[in-house]
This record gives structure tokens, C-alpha cells and sequence, in this order.
């Protein structure tokens, strides 16, 4: 009797360490085809995540007065860590600049910002707000600000030579602008960083709309016809009144969708 148990006891072990290399097999396998999935998710460069092939991009980088200026096709294939990067699950990208970030000639403070084009990317688009409908979506989510100052833009139209609008966060304050009133409509006093949101701007008629989730904010009156829009992180801060002042001090803005149509 007690060989006998011993043989059955055998079988079933074998029949176990059998089963436990299947298992382990197809464990692996599983495994493996995971890592290559999750491989594959990953995104190189931001234009793999956003159409960006009307666009081109200012980084807070370069010389005095004389910011980096990325178009087409160089924008293609390009990222600059950690100011202009496709996050690992390509599920956005991130746009940053800090206090001590380079500026350009009209402006004190810095930016990571996509400036609208036309033809692929080839000349700078130029609009009428009194001629067709022209509108801009961006879904975001402000995610860092500058200290003792945190006033962050991160989407605007822009026109000639000074925005007409923009989404403007200032600490938990939400403000939608006019020109120089950069308080005209408040949507939100408690945004939470973090928190995704879709912007909108639709321009027709001689006036732009504004949107924040799809609801109507507010509407500007507007006639320019050298209109534009921009999205990314527009750090409305600097060194002169904001410490510390190195590049670990900045504004941030996540976006995981940009659309522009024009009828």
C-alpha cells in the first residue's frame, strides 16, 4: 500500500510541474506580448499624439530676445524634454516654461506655444473675424504654475500684435479675457491643477464666442483681420517677479487634443 501511494503521488506531481510550465509558458508569452504592446504605445515626438502639421512651435530656449522656433517639417520629429515632450502613454504633451525661460521681443515672459500656419506649415496664418467661421478647440489641464506669481495662458487668439482672448489661469481662478481686461469672465474659482477641460473659441461675425466643457462663457466683439490662434503654456512670469529664478519655477500645460476648422 504505502508503494502504491507513493506512485500515485509521483503522477500527480509530474502532472503539476506539467501544468505550472504551461502556465508559466503561456505566463510568459502574455507577457511578452504585453512589453511589445506597451512598446508600441510609446511616443518618440509630440506629432505623434497632435496634428500638428499646421503649426509652429516657440520654445523658452535660444538667445536673448531670439526664442527657439521650431516649423514644418523639422516639427514633424521633434521634441525637447522637458519643455515641448509626448508623455510615454501618448496620451498628450506636455508644454512648459520656466521664469528664466527666453522671451521674445514683444513680450517679459516665456513660452512653449503653438503658433497657427497654413499650407502644411509653410506661412503664418492670418485671419478675419468679420469673414467665415474660424474655431479652436483644445482639450487641456493646467498641471504646474509659476511661484509668487501663478498666472499661466494656455490658449489664445491672437491678433496683429497683442492676444484678444485667452484662457488664463491665476491660482485657482479660471478667466476667460478682453484685450487688457484680463478678468472680464470668470468661469471657475476652484480649478484644480490637473483638471481636463476643453476650451473653445469660435470667431464669426464680429465676435468671438468662448466655451469651457461645451457651456458658453462669454462673447467678445472683435473685427481684426489679422487673427491667429496659439495653444501651450504662455508663463506669464519672470524672474523680476518670481522666485526662484531657474528653470524648476514654471508654468505647465498638458493637451491631448487640438483642432482647428475654418468655413
Amino acid at each position: 500500500m504505502p508503494r502504491t501511494r507513493t506512485i500515485v503521488l509521483a503522477g500527480l506531481t509530474a502532472a503539476v510541474s506539467t501544468a505550472t510550465l504551461t502556465l508559466s509558458a503561456h505566463a510568459h508569452a502574455h507577457a511578452s506580448a504585453f512589453g511589445e504592446r506597451a512598446e508600441a504605445a510609446r511616443c518618440a515626438h509630440p506629432a505623434e499624439v497632435l496634428d500638428l502639421t499646421d503649426w509652429k512651435l516657440t520654445l523658452p530656449t535660444g538667445e536673448d530676445e531670439d526664442p527657439t522656433e521650431i516649423t514644418q517639417p523639422e516639427l514633424a520629429a521633434f521634441s525637447a524634454a522637458p519643455w515641448f515632450r509626448a508623455e510615454d502613454d501618448c496620451e498628450a504633451v506636455r508644454f512648459r516654461a520656466a521664469v528664466d525661460g527666453v522671451t521674445t521681443s514683444g513680450s517679459g515672459y516665456p513660452r512653449a506655444e503653438l503658433r497657427e500656419m497654413t499650407d502644411g506649415g509653410a506661412d503664418e496664418a492670418e485671419w478675419s473675424a468679420t469673414d467665415g467661421t474660424h474655431t479652436l478647440v483644445v482639450k487641456e489641464a493646467f498641471t504646474a504654475l509659476p511661484e509668487e506669481r501663478p498666472y499661466l495662458v494656455g490658449a489664445q487668439v491672437h491678433g496683429g500684435d497683442d492676444d484678444v482672448t485667452v484662457f488664463r489661469l491665476e491660482g485657482s481662478s479660471l478667466y476667460i479675457t478682453d484685450g487688457d481686461d484680463r478678468h472680464h469672465h470668470l468661469v471657475t474659482g476652484d480649478y484644480e491643477l490637473g483638471t481636463e477641460f476643453e476650451a473653445r473659441f469660435v470667431a464669426e461675425d464680429g465676435e468671438i464666442a468662448a466655451y469651457y466643457n461645451g457651456r458658453p462663457e462669454t462673447t467678445i466683439s472683435h473685427d481684426g483681420g489679422t487673427n491667429y490662434f496659439k495653444a501651450g503654456a504662455y508663463t506669464q512670469a519672470n524672474c523680476d517677479n518670481s522666485t526662484p529664478c531657474d528653470e524648476g519655477n514654471y508654468g505647465e500645460v498638458r493637451i491631448s487634443r487640438i483642432d482647428v476648422t475654418h468655413s
